[in-house]
């Protein structure tokens, strides 16, 4: 009862606003944008603030405490990041314990929601102790944390677990892999769809309405590569 009291007071995002993606650092916002996720260091902007908190994997620049870390195991596409080991209760509620220190700043600095980033991790890593079970259980424990500190909690991609209790979406490129149709059953138009090519952005516009065309690297304005388009 507590949990589903929590839930409804989260406010999610608007359906159709103008959405940015800034997790590789702010910058001031493009016409239109009122909606924008940005990294749990930085400040939140816009009317509506997604706070992006790596709660599977280990960055390099974020260290966790190393009891807490698969280390003999490394993301094929990301060097350097390795999973977080949430393989049984116990590492699961203190991996919770160390990931809500970081939603607390989110909530103070005046986030609204929080997108957890790595959520299939599980999928990446062969013989790796975490199962798709584990993943479930340890996203019920961090929306529950969420909602305590007044955060909605957003799944990140991972169209393959349904109905574990998130709030709304933040996917990539559900119009390259033709995933666009599964999130809206789930969520319907609660979701934020960010693209990186160009030629994918048309089949994501057709399905959502808060869509940005950003560049891999998440770039800032100035730097090469910047990229950043609306529907």
């Amino acid at each position: 009862m507590i949990a589903a009291l929590l839930a409804a007071a989260v406010a999610l995002p608007p359906v159709g606003a103008g959405f940015d993606y800034q997790i590789g650092g702010g910058y001031p916002l493009p016409a239109g944008v009122s909606v924008v996720s940005r990294d749990w260091r930085d400040a939140p902007a816009g009317d509506y603030a997604v706070c992006y908190v790596n709660a599977f994997q280990q960055q390099p620049e974020e260290p966790w405490p190393r009891s807490l870390v698969l280390w003999r195991f490394e993301d094929p596409d990301w060097p350097g990041e390795h999973p977080v080991d949430y393989s049984t209760p116990g590492q699961r509620k203190r991996a919770t314990k160390f990931v809500a220190r970081r939603l607390k700043r989110c909530a103070a600095k005046g986030f609204r929601a929080v997108e957890y980033d790595n959520l299939d991790a599980w999928t990446r890593y062969r013989d790796a102790p975490n199962t798709r079970a584990d993943t479930i259980a340890y996203a019920h424990r961090l929306i529950r944390r969420a909602h305590r500190a007044g955060l909605a909690a957003a799944q990140k991609n991972t169209v393959e677990l349904r109905h574990v209790g998130f709030d709304f979406a933040v996917v990539e490129e559900c119009g390259r892999y033709r995933e666009c149709g599964r999130y809206r059953r789930q969520f319907g138009q609660h979701v934020l769809a960010i693209e990186y090519r160009p030629r994918d952005m048309r089949r994501t516009c057709r399905v959502f309405s808060s869509v940005v065309l950003r560049d891999v690297d998440v770039s800032r304005p100035g730097e090469p590569g910047y990229r950043f388009g609306t529907c």
